[in-house]
């Protein structure tokens, strides 16, 4: 059997392929047999280019349903998807261009001058343009192709996404997603929250991360269910769309600013059967406020890149405020202290997980997968936190001070670099504070050489010229020196607590 995560998907297309896979807040419709087609299509004229199983294809565009089309076509024929967040700026995406190695790149057409420039930097040869509504060369290559294609077989184990993640230090590192990892998870998720071919999922999340890529679409696909297909969140048209809907996912900021809409009420979820929340942690505030204002209670679970998914609160049963649930079936979940000793139930320690949804590795770095496992073959996931004696998940913390604003991961190691090349600045200290809309914001401690006078706002817009706005400190603080304990590490933590009210 072909384990290709798109032949596994087409098990579970509908019977009947005139059934909506997406629907336009409009009222039309893409259909399961023209999702089918235009994968096909765009398959073809990607192998009319030269690409060959193996090949990544790097995708920096807009959301629209022929995006998606695009990611199915690469994983139907074999190629290795690699998308990428619209907001970042020439020099991430000269990193990424460089590390990955693509033989297509695919970009917005605003963006097409800037990525000609540096594909012809790094020696690629094929880019094509998509825009907002699926229209561009790389559309226009597909019109004339067969809309049928021969999905490429693919073992479990074969890479099917290559995604980028990153610790506290050095640039991102490409995750390897095979296409076992995928289809495992997805499998995993459509049964364990009760997915049928009768769902219509709610979707407003982007399509360049593993919540509204593999998640999301994931579940729709393995039970051949349909979803509406919003560009980006806008709370008014959630509201329209919820009487309409059975399912809806979001980050934590979806929900409060769902709960600061008077119009969002009971009546408007009267339909929906489940709200799941996840990307970063949701306050229990936030669940308790939700469940008196609406009835329902989020389901919240705990993924990264590296993983997918792999805990969840239930569908039937408890779901604890505060807590990530119970460990997927199949996959493994454990707590350890510092010696790597299982830690007793309820005390803090670092989560480790086990299972087949765990990615293949880091990109061309076998030293740094080496050191990310355990040698009994646990995945250390950063993370920090505790299992109740029933079982259930909490995240207490995170070991690599990563910060997630809006649910998008921000690496301070990165920003850092950005400030300390500044002129004037002899050190700088990126860390995440508290923020009511967002769940954290990014904050910046800087230390200027002597006889320098470097203001806020001029560190502001020397990031906010070079990286994606979601990076750029919301507020930065000059400081004489930067509190450092007897090891002479910086304590982010006392910035924190400094800065963070």
């Amino acid at each position: 059997m072909n384990d290709n995560l798109y032949s596994v998907f087409e098990r579970h297309f509908p019977a009947d392929r005139t059934k909506p896979f997406i629907l336009y807040p409009d009222g039309t419709a893409i259909r399961y047999a023209e999702l089918d087609a235009e994968t096909a299509r765009l398959a073809n004229a990607m192998a009319d280019m030269g690409l060959v199983p193996g090949d990544r294809v790097t995708v920096q565009v807009e959301k629209s349903p022929r995006a998606v089309a695009l990611y199915l076509a690469c994983i139907r024929a074999g190629f290795v998807f690699h998308p990428l967040n619209t907001a970042y700026q020439r020099s991430e995406l000269e990193y990424f261009l460089g590390n990955a190695g693509p033989k297509l790149v695919v970009c917005d057409p605003h963006s097409l001058a800037l990525i000609q420039e540096l594909c012809a930097d790094a020696g690629i040869h094929h880019v094509h343009t998509l825009d907002s509504d699926g229209f561009g060369s790389l559309s226009q290559a597909a019109a004339n192709q067969l809309a049928s294609f021969h999905t490429v077989e693919r073992k479990a184990d074969d890479l099917a996404s290559l995604l980028y993640s990153s610790g506290t230090t050095g640039r991102p590192k490409g995750v390897m997603l095979s296409h076992g990892n995928l289809s495992s998870n997805a499998a995993t998720l459509a049964g364990l929250w009760g997915f049928t071919a009768e769902d219509r999922l709610l979707h407003a999340l982007p399509i360049f991360h593993v919540h509204g890529l593999f998640v999301a679409i994931g579940c729709v696909l393995m039970r051949g269910a349909s979803m509406w297909f919003l560009p980006k969140f806008d709370p008014a048209e959630i509201i329209r769309l919820l009487p309409a809907s059975t399912v809806f996912m979001g980050v934590p900021t979806f929900y409060t600013r769902l709960l600061a809409t008077p119009a969002f009420t009971a009546g408007a979820c009267r339909t929906v059967r489940l709200f799941v929340s996840g990307s970063a942690p949701l306050l229990g505030e936030t669940f308790n406020e939700f469940e008196a204002r609406t009835g329902h209670r989020i389901l919240e679970r705990y993924g990264m890149t590296e993983t997918g998914m792999n805990t969840s609160n239930p569908l039937d049963g408890e779901r604890r405020a505060g807590s990530v649930g119970l460990p997927l079936p199949g996959v493994g979940v454990r707590v350890v202290d510092d010696d790597g000793a299982p830690a007793a139930p309820d005390s803090v320690g670092q989560i480790q997980v086990k299972g087949p949804n765990v990615f293949k590795g880091y990109w061309h770095m076998p030293e740094k997968t080496a050191e990310e496992f355990t040698a009994d073959g646990w995945f250390r996931t950063g993370d920090m936190g505790e299992v109740a004696a029933d079982g259930y998940v909490t995240i207490v913390g995170r070991a690599k001070d990563l910060i997630i604003s809006g649910g998008l991961n921000i690496y301070p190691k990165e920003i850092e670099l950005c400030i300390d090349a500044m002129d004037g600045v002899r050190e700088s200290a990126v860390f995440g504070v508290a923020h009511a809309d967002f769940g954290e914001a990014v904050a910046a401690a800087v230390v200027l050489r002597d006889g320098a006078a470097v203001t806020p706002d001029e560190v502001i817009g020397h990031v906010k010229a070079r990286m994606a706005n979601f990076k750029v400190p919301k507020q930065v603080h000059v400081l004489p020196d930067l509190p450092r304990n007897t090891m002479g590490k910086v304590q982010k933590n006392v910035l924190r607590d400094t800065f963070g009210h």
